[in-house]
């Protein structure tokens, strides 16, 4: 297909990728018509995507919100795809206006999106680099000089970590990000999990094995593990509508159903 004018050069436009089809789910408009496809066939298996996808954003407000309250006001949000309402900076500085914000993403057209809507935003940067490659990441002079000053930071690893194999090992690189972190620093983690919808997970992660980025689902006990060296708060890991709900009536019978877990730590 022809490449659009704001598509950098070098991007794949014949496969399916990951960010595009969330940013799909959301009812973002910056996605190919091969990412609607996959999305099409994904929704044909489980109609339920798009609600998840919003529950996960949902989650996402709520933990900025709930981080900013605690007096955070520096955020290194790794994965953070291609722009959506409620973007980080926006959540962050309706509580604290002084808030800064370092995005990180591999995919080129997340980043280079993300630097159109951020090029007069000097309090935030935007940065194209892989979790996988923890080290180079962490020694990105706009994620350095976010850690190097001495206050708390938030990393926000949502619905990323299940696209890191296990050989690629999770836990050792969110370790690597944890240490680096100043004290009272925190995680927000979310994570696609296998016990929500079991029936539905063994299709949705072959389906994903069509993309540059294949998902790993995990069980809650392996998604709690990656919170080794912080204090959890409460609810601890759980369901994603369970977290801290604005309304706890609209949690709903069936939270599993949301089938990602999700929590948030602070570093000692």
């Amino acid at each position: 297909m022809r490449r659009p004018s704001w598509v950098p050069e070098g991007t794949d436009l014949d496969k399916p990728n990951a960010a595009r089809v969330y940013d799909y789910y959301l009812g973002g408009s910056h996605n190919f018509e091969v990412d609607r496809e996959m999305a099409r066939k994904a929704l044909a298996l489980w109609p339920e995507l798009p609600q998840i996808m919003r529950s996960n954003r949902a989650f996402l407000r709520r933990a900025v919100t709930f981080l900013a309250e605690q007096g955070v006001t520096r955020f290194l949000d790794i994965g953070s795809g291609i722009p959506t309402f409620g973007a980080v900076h926006e959540i962050a500085r309706a509580i604290r206006p002084e808030a800064k914000v370092v995005y990180v993403d591999r995919d080129p057209v997340a980043v280079a999106h993300s630097r159109l809507l951020l090029q007069d935003d000097r309090a935030s940067a935007v940065v194209q680099a892989d979790l996988r490659d923890v080290d180079d990441l962490l020694a990105r002079p706009e994620v350095a000089e976010l850690l190097a000053e001495g206050e708390p930071v938030a990393v926000l690893l949502v619905a990323v970590a299940h696209f890191v194999s296990d050989d690629e090992d999770p836990w050792k690189l969110v370790g690597v990000i944890r240490d680096a972190l100043p004290p009272g620093s925190a995680l927000v983690l979310s994570h696609a999990s296998l016990e929500g919808r079991p029936d539905q997970a063994e299709d949705h992660q072959k389906l994903y094995r069509m993309t540059p980025t294949p998902l790993t689902m995990r069980t809650r006990e392996q998604i709690a593990a990656m919170f080794a060296g912080f204090e959890l708060v409460e609810p601890g890991v759980v369901y994603l509508p369970q977290w801290r709900p604005d309304q706890p009536e609209s949690v709903g019978e069936h939270p599993e159903r949301m089938t990602g877990v999700a929590g948030v730590g602070f570093r000692p």
